[in-house]
C-alpha cells in the first residue's frame, strides 16, 4: 500500500519581481487569522511588497558593507582621527605648522 500524504491548505501571497536583479518572486505564507483582524487583502498585499522591498534594500547595496564592519573598527578609526586632530592642534600651538 502506498503512503497517504495529507495536505494542508494555506493561503499565500506571491510578490512578482521584488527586485528583478536577484529574485523572480517572493512567496509569503499567510497566518490563518490574517484576514480575521479587520485587514483587507490590499493591505496584506502592500505589507508583503513593503517587506520584500525592505529585505532587498537591507541585504544589497552599500549599506551591507557598513553592517559588516565590526564596531571596534569604527572605534579605532575614531581614536585615530581624534589623535590626528590632537597632534595637529599641539603642533599649531607650538608654531611648528603654519
Amino acid at each position: 500500500m502506498l503512503p497517504v500524504v495529507k495536505g494542508v491548505s494555506r493561503q499565500v501571497i506571491v510578490v512578482k519581481e521584488p527586485d528583478p536583479r536577484f529574485f523572480e518572486q517572493a512567496i509569503f505564507i499567510l497566518k490563518e487569522d490574517a484576514f480575521g483582524q479587520g485587514v483587507t487583502a490590499e493591505q496584506v498585499l502592500q505589507e508583503a511588497r513593503r517587506v520584500a522591498d525592505g529585505y532587498v534594500r537591507k541585504n544589497t547595496g552599500p549599506g551591507r558593507l557598513r553592517r559588516r564592519i565590526p564596531g571596534p573598527v569604527y572605534a579605532a578609526a575614531g581614536a585615530l582621527g581624534a589623535t590626528a586632530c590632537w597632534c595637529a592642534a599641539i603642533l599649531c600651538q607650538g608654531g611648528l605648522l603654519l
